[in-house]
């Protein structure tokens, strides 16, 4: 007639889960059912996350054989009371077993009461329900103030209140505990005959039970008498169903009624299975298939008052039967806490918690529950306390510098309108309209000497291709889109390997000259724009066929890079083949190669002829740009990766701008004696 046990076991862990209680202190009874109790927790505990800091064992009669036992004994219990970290105890036991707590911890300090108790919570089983009503008269409260307690089901019926205060002594004959009872309430004795110069204050057996304190005597219906009355009522209904069955079967069979002599008490068994009934308090009674019944157990909280009264008060239910979301319920606001808690809600942990950013850390030889605290790393974060593993932020968020939230990251490129951007596209337009002036130069003065020799036409073409190569590089700037990111390193290679192949031309045409003017030479019918065109030509094809089919297999397209930041989003141009990409820069980089190993070989012409020497300093710029540009560009990140490939461009242009024209113009500009085919034509003495 009493719930299952696993309800309330359940019920305590739901309890230590809701308060987040994963450290508490286990005191049970010394016999087979604290044994069973221990086993049943250790299972429970093990499944929610939940440790026990200790465990105790105490009798439920205090007994000892020598001092030392005695000593060993009260230390073993007086203890745990020390660890500050365990808040939370759960007593499992009887009235004896409070009795033998209570002596032990008096035994070792007389004062513990007030040293160790008001910083303690306790849960207490309904096996302790008549622990606290009664046995104890004289018992200081206070020690269990604010513990919470399991209590076997119950409800008010009608009538009972009037019908205890109507009870009394004299009106129930032959009932030897209702006069001890009496006598221990009241603090009376009644008359005896024997000796009738008793001094203990006479009972007159009228005194009401209604004027007892709540801790001697409760009013209300209790849990055990809650189910003493419905078992009643359910063997009376019982023995009705099988009274009239079997009262009906008799007189069919035999024509005689049953008489209750012959009744056997297995023989409810059957009747008992499935029955149902509402009782006076307006509940239904039933057991179900387990035989059990399934009204679970209420929460109650103990309020403790000076005058070493005390109330309990309901402040929730346990109900495995209860519709979901009902089997456990907890009204926290109407628990009273001990006043040492300042009835904020009190902590019993291992260890503090983990603040949000920080992640649980098992410690080496320790229980699970207790744990240090480890920052999140970088990209995860933790938003509540106490969390196992800290979670990764999304892709397009980062986490906070306290790792407790997650940011969104912001878009980023190099635009125009940035410092960095202005100073970049102001140098490429700067440095095109410095090419577009001496290109202007040149075709003004189209008709002079130092014009016409090497190669008119090559010159025109090389100056074009600069003007184009300082120009693309805006190319770079700017938020990515479809069409940038098609144009951007197709014509920068494209366009560089033309200037590079009117370089290489121009190279090739001084040592041809040269050549040619050896005596016996044959190599007079190679000099030409003939030769010169084929190599422009060629090296420029040869670059726009592999831009071709670069951009007709795997194409670049605008994509966002969420990984090389931490913080930010790249806008950035996908290179679509990055085999592709460097085998465009491959080339270009041997056709710089090839073009700075002929005019190395040709620096020791006469100076007549050689502008080999000027295309040496320059292409040696030039690979110096771009041998550096390839490790530069592969360890930067996000919009600085473009602000490098721009530098690169605009430098490896502006080298050869500024080592093949300057002394050109200044000849044309500010000497123009010396622009004269006497000058030009002109040998010097040399050694090969």
């Amino acid at each position: 007639m009493v719930p299952n046990e696993e309800q309330q076991y359940r019920g305590v862990v739901q309890l230590l889960q809701h308060f987040g209680w994963t450290w508490v202190g286990v005191f049970a009874v010394d016999d087979d059912t604290g044994e069973c109790f221990l086993q049943a927790l250790e299972s429970l505990f093990s499944q929610y996350g939940i440790c026990w800091a200790f465990t105790e064992r105490i009798p439920n009669q205090f007994d000892w054989d020598t001092v030392d036992d005695l000593i060993k004994y009260t230390l073993d219990i007086y203890l745990p009371f020390r660890d500050s970290n365990v808040s939370t105890f759960i007593f499992y036991g009887e009235s004896r077993t409070i009795i033998s707590l209570n002596e032990a911890m008096f035994l070792v300090d007389p004062g513990y009461k007030e040293k160790l108790s008001l910083r303690k919570v306790w849960i207490m089983t309904a096996q302790v329900d008549f622990a606290l009503t009664g046995v104890l008269q004289y018992w200081d409260f206070q020690f269990f103030q604010g513990a919470i307690s399991f209590t076997i089901h119950s409800k008010e019926l009608l009538g009972f209140h009037n019908f205890l205060k109507k009870i009394k002594p004299s009106r129930v004959k032959r009932n030897g505990f209702l006069k001890e009872f009496w006598k221990q309430a009241f603090s009376c004795s009644f008359p005896d005959f024997q000796d009738p110069e008793t001094e203990d204050v006479l009972c007159t057996g009228e005194e009401s039970l209604e004027n007892l304190p709540g801790h001697i005597f409760e009013m209300h219906m209790t849990g055990h008498s809650y189910s003493i009355y419905n078992a009643v009522y359910a063997i009376a209904h019982a023995l009705h169903a099988m009274y009239t069955s079997m009262s009906n079967h008799k007189e069919i069979s035999w024509g005689k009624r049953f008489e209750f002599q012959d009744f056997q008490p297995w023989q409810l068994h059957t009747f008992l299975q499935g029955f149902s009934f509402n009782n006076s308090a307006g509940e239904t009674v039933s057991i179900n298939d387990q035989r059990e019944m399934g009204d679970g157990f209420d929460i109650m909280n103990l309020v403790t008052y000076p005058n070493k009264t005390f109330v309990r008060v309901k402040v929730g239910s346990v109900n495995s039967s209860a519709p979901e979301g009902r089997t456990f319920i907890l009204y926290e606001d109407r628990i009273v806490w001990q006043t040492s808690f300042n009835q904020g809600r009190p902590i019993s942990v291992c260890n503090d918690y983990c603040r949000p950013g920080f992640q649980k850390k098992k410690k080496e030889g320790e229980k699970f529950c207790c744990y240090d605290c480890a920052r999140c790393p970088e990209g995860k974060i933790s938003d509540q306390q106490d969390m196992v593993d800290c979670i990764k932020c999304p892709e397009d968020q980062y986490s906070s510098e306290h790792k407790d939230g997650c940011i969104h990251k912001v878009i980023t490129f190099l635009s125009i309108e940035e410092p960095l951007g202005i100073s970049l596209a102001f140098l490429a337009v700067s440095l095109s309209l410095l090419t577009a002036l001496v290109l202007g130069v040149f075709i003004k003065n189209q008709d002079t000497p130092i014009v016409k020799a090497n190669n008119r036409g090559i010159t025109y073409t090389l100056l074009v291709s600069l003007l184009l190569c300082f120009l693309c590089s805006l190319l770079f700037l700017g938020k990515p889109t479809k069409m940038t990111c098609l144009l951007r390193q197709s014509t920068f290679g494209i366009i560089f390997s033309v200037a590079v192949s009117c370089v290489l031309a121009k190279t090739i045409t001084v040592l041809l000259a040269f050549m040619a003017t050896q005596p016996g030479s044959n190599m007079r019918k190679w000099v030409g724009k003939r030769i010169t065109n084929s190599v422009v030509l060629f090296c420029s094809l040869m670059q726009a066929g592999l831009c071709m089919v670069w951009l007709g297999t795997s194409p670049p397209f605008p994509d966002l890079d969420m990984h090389s930041l931490s913080r930010e989003i790249v806008a950035e141009c996908n290179e679509g083949s990055a085999v592709m990409f460097y085998i465009v820069l491959g080339y270009l980089g041997l056709l710089s190669l090839i073009t700075l190993t002929v005019a190395f070989l040709a620096r020791k012409l006469p100076d007549s002829f050689n502008e080999a020497k000027f295309i040496t300093f320059s292409m040696l710029i030039f690979c110096s740009v771009w041998l550096s540009f390839v490790p530069t560009y592969l360890s930067t990140k996000g919009k600085y990766m473009v602000a490098v490939e721009i530098f690169s461009i605009l430098a490896s242009s502006a080298a050869l701008l500024a080592w093949i024209f300057p002394v050109k113009c200044y000849i044309i500009l500010l000497r123009p004696e010396l622009n004269k085919w006497e000058l030009i034509i002109r040998r010097k003495n040399y050694k090969l």
